[in-house]
């Protein structure tokens, strides 16, 4: 299981991102080509120094990075707001704890994924909010589909 990042610039999403990859049980990170550091000093500070024992790695082609993702027997799981997202509890019963191999896409902090990311995804999973409020920080949504999707560990 990875959550692979597209494009989120700020070191501190970068770091917590990592740490709870890390902490939920997720086999690494991948970082699109314009994502922050996760070696840069904030990064590493939120991370709690997780950065040096989970795998991570950077994509060498943001354009066909999903393609070689697909062709190894992952599952690409895009985090969005989309009228035909799926919530992450019906994504979960469905399939999450299935043994297979999940890429688990998040988007930048402003715009989130691009449309070229969701186009590209096998499933467009979002989680349901309340009070009006339409979405979470990329982090927290990332620990929290992380839990969801996670091992079960």
């Amino acid at each position: 299981r990875l959550v692979v990042c597209e494009d989120i610039v700020d070191h501190t999403n970068v770091g917590a991102i990592i740490r709870c990859a890390a902490g939920l049980g997720w086999d690494g990170v991948l970082l699109a080509p314009r994502a922050a550091d996760p070696l840069y000093r904030r990064a590493v500070k939120t991370s709690m120094g997780t950065v040096f024992s989970l795998p991570w790695a950077r994509m060498e082609d943001w354009r066909g990075g999903l393609d070689e993702l697909k062709e190894r027997g992952f599952t690409v799981v895009a985090m969005a707001l989309s009228d035909d997202a799926v919530p992450l509890p019906q994504f979960v019963r469905e399939q999450a704890r299935e043994p297979h191999r999940i890429a688990l896409l998040m988007g930048t902090e402003g715009s989130g994924l691009s449309s070229r990311w969701i186009d590209q995804a096998d499933v467009v999973v979002t989680i349901p909010m309340a009070r009006q409020v339409d979405s979470l920080n990329v982090a927290a949504a990332a620990a929290v589909a992380c839990y969801a999707m996670g091992p079960g560990e």
